[in-house]
């Protein structure tokens, strides 16, 4: 009969999800297998019994642990349970496979520390009195927070199903990790990106155009075409009403029935300046240039215009004004921010230019104004060189949640908006290596002490959350972004 060696043994899975035991069923120590795949029978057992010999591997409990306190770090807004077990286990993954390949690099150093006991469990007691300092302070900051936002506080439950929620997803994900890694090492790494090539076609076919629809690609069918001559869409409008998109359509449909609406979609016109021309010619058809006051909206990079600042213009100007927009991706912001950004500031100097010389043939032209919200602050920043030409060319602009924060220039008439628990207003590449600048923003609740690295990965967190918070906090401004806009 074929004799069978240890290494066709070896179980299907990696044992690596239970790295984390520090003990073994006698209590000596962790009989923890190399999660390296053996390479002949005859060095498998020899590896197993070093294995054995060594206890828990100190290199993955600190890795752990950092992993988790990193993402128990303060934040800015409360977050959910299961957002926070998603965080933590991103993490503990990512520092898992960084201690992975340092063992690997590093082999004789690894093994010189994991033969001394004492040292191993001097490490386990360091990375457990951390762990459970990190969960006291994380919960305490997080009720500090609810508390000034008006959240209900967290309490026992949060803190299981979190628990629960991160060691699940851990060992899911470095069972899929073990899993991919020896299919790879199987077929080959030719092979295996062939497959990756082949696997992520579907999505860029019809993933990438599913975000782009429901972002602002595709008609709500909740909307009821617009019958008022003031709107864009409507019968009489020099843009079709499913041109508009999504955003466009909600953009259109609000306010009172008097109200002038120009929203000009991509699919209105080819490019931006196309489409800066079409909305020009709207507004005269509109009526919009007989208004007193003009506002160009400069979108968020899904082309979605806040409501509650087109409520703020009504509180600031009453009937007399009109509002007039540019799509310019439909994309979500975020993914516009790290891809076409540039789009932003491009389409809001056409509107805006278009829009200025226009009125500039008018005998009694209407005062113009600027306002953007995040992505599209950003971009409207960006049609003046400075705050002579501001003041000199519109009457004055409005700037909330800036990517990056970002205050009011001297002498400009500017208002800018800020929260500091606003996750967009301190995020930038620099929160790696300095705190942001959060001069001129409004205290709305505590704001944790920066630190390198955690803040931005915290921030970054807080992304995906900011349109969560309560009104008034987070990304979410309120009417004052109407009510707030200078005067002349």
């Amino acid at each position: 009969m074929k004799h069978i060696g240890p290494a066709a043994a070896q179980p299907l899975w990696s044992p690596a999800p239970f790295l984390l035991r520090p003990f073994d069923r006698a209590g000596t120590g962790v009989a923890v297998p190399s999660i390296r795949p053996a390479i002949s029978d005859t060095t498998a057992p020899a590896d197993f019994r070093r294995s054995a010999r060594r206890g828990f591997p100190a290199g993955v409990t600190l890795a752990v642990a950092l992993a988790t306190m990193l993402s128990l770090a303060p934040g800015l807004l409360p977050r959910a349970a299961a957002a926070q077990a998603v965080l933590t286990s991103l993490l503990v993954v990512a520092l898992l496979g960084v201690a992975h390949i340092t063992r690997r690099l590093r082999r004789p150093a690894a093994d010189r520390f994991a033969g001394a006991p004492a040292l191993r469990h001097l490490v386990l007691a360091a990375a457990v009195a951390g762990v459970v300092a990190s969960v006291v302070h994380a919960a305490s900051w997080q009720n500090t927070l609810r508390d000034a936002m008006g959240v209900a506080r967290t309490g026992p439950q949060y803190w299981s199903f979190w628990a629960a929620g991160s060691l699940v997803l851990t060992i899911v994900l470095v069972a899929a990790g073990t899993g991919a890694g020896r299919l790879l090492r199987r077929i080959g790494w030719s092979r295996g990106l062939v497959m990756a090539v082949i696997a992520t076609l579907p999505v860029a076919f019809f993933g990438i155009p599913g975000i782009a629809a429901a972002s602002g690609g595709a008609a709500d069918s909740g909307l009821v075409q617009p019958v008022a001559t003031t709107r864009s869409g409507s019968a009489d409008s020099l843009m079709s009403w499913a041109s508009l998109g999504l955003e466009g359509q909600r953009f259109v449909t609000n306010g009172p029935a008097g109200a002038v609406r120009v929203y000009a979609g991509l699919q209105s016109a080819p490019d931006p300046a196309a489409r800066a021309e079409l909305a020009v010619r709207e507004l005269d058809r509109a009526g919009g240039f007989d208004r007193s006051h003009l506002v160009v909206a400069v979108p968020t990079g899904s082309g979605w215009v806040d409501g509650r600042a087109l409520r703020g213009f009504e509180d600031r100007f009453g009937a007399d004004f009109a509002v007039a927009a540019l799509q310019y991706s439909q994309l979500p912001s975020w993914a516009t921010f790290v891809v076409g950004r540039d789009s932003a500031a491009v389409s809001a100097r056409a509107l805006f230019s278009a829009v200025e010389e226009h009125a500039a043939t008018l005998p009694d032209p209407p005062r113009l104004y600027l306002y953007g919200q995040s992505l599209g602050a950003l971009g409207g920043s960006a049609v003046f060189a400075g705050a002579a030409e501001q003041n000199r060319r519109a009457c004055s602009v409005l700037w909330s949640g800036m990517p990056g924060g970002g205050g009011r220039e001297p002498g400009a008439r500017t208002t800018v908006l800020a929260n500091t628990s606003d996750p967009v207003v301190h995020w930038s590449p620099e929160l790696l290596w300095r705190p942001p600048d959060l001069t001129g923003a409004r205290r709305d609740a505590p704001t944790p002490g920066w630190l390198p690295v955690a803040s931005f990965v915290q921030t970054t967190a807080d992304l995906l959350g900011s349109l969560a918070a309560p009104p008034g906090h987070g990304h979410r401004y309120d009417v004052d972004q109407g009510t707030a806009l200078p005067g002349c």
